[in-house]
């Protein structure tokens, strides 16, 4: 299988792991060893202003301090993740292409404090991981569709619409897929 970094991941609506349900994941990393990814769609019931005050940044305006957080997945939940298009001088970034740059340093998180951040963002906590093989072999159980990016969806579609839009660019309306299988 060709690499799926820089794919997105639409969990099928058989999916019922509660982590994973109804989710839309951005592949970072796909290869030999394994692979990483974002959930993109799972909103936080906290806003950024929690890792603010952890980290003691005080912020310069209210609305970056509403700003959402979102699940990025089950492993390690207390690490922060930023995907954003500016590349910028970010002291930890993976840059994976012309519109996607993830940043783990803490670095960014003042910048967006301070209004100096990327304008295109989005924080999670937590990422996604398979191990070797493991993935492949989910998309060929039909656990997940695999999509081609889009920048849209990233940046623009509201998380809660994102799942069916993701579908949608495949020309599959999600909500219209059956939970079952079966064979002819």
């Amino acid at each position: 299988m060709n690499s799926l970094a820089n794919h997105l991941l639409i969990a099928m609506p058989s999916l019922k792991d509660p982590n994973f349900e109804k989710s839309v994941v951005y592949l970072c990393e796909h290869n030999e060893q394994g692979s990483v990814g974002l959930i993109i769609n799972r909103p936080l019931q906290f806003p950024l202003s929690i890792v603010f005050e952890q980290l003691q940044i005080e912020p310069v305006g209210a609305e970056t301090n509403r700003m959402p957080l979102l699940f990025g997945g089950p492993v390690q939940p207390e690490r922060g993740f930023v995907i954003h298009k500016q590349v910028g001088g970010w002291r930890s970034s993976l840059f994976l292409q012309d519109e996607v740059t993830v940043t783990t340093s803490n670095d960014i998180i003042r910048a967006i404090a301070c209004d100096k951040g990327p304008k295109d963002v989005l924080i999670t906590l937590g990422y996604s991981a398979w191990s070797e093989n493991q993935l492949e072999q989910e998309v060929m159980d039909n656990v997940w569709l695999v999509c081609p990016y889009h920048s849209e969806i990233l940046y623009e579609v509201p998380f809660e619409e994102r799942w069916e839009y993701s579908g949608l660019t495949l020309g599959i309306k999600m909500s219209q897929l059956s939970t079952d299988a079966g064979h002819a």
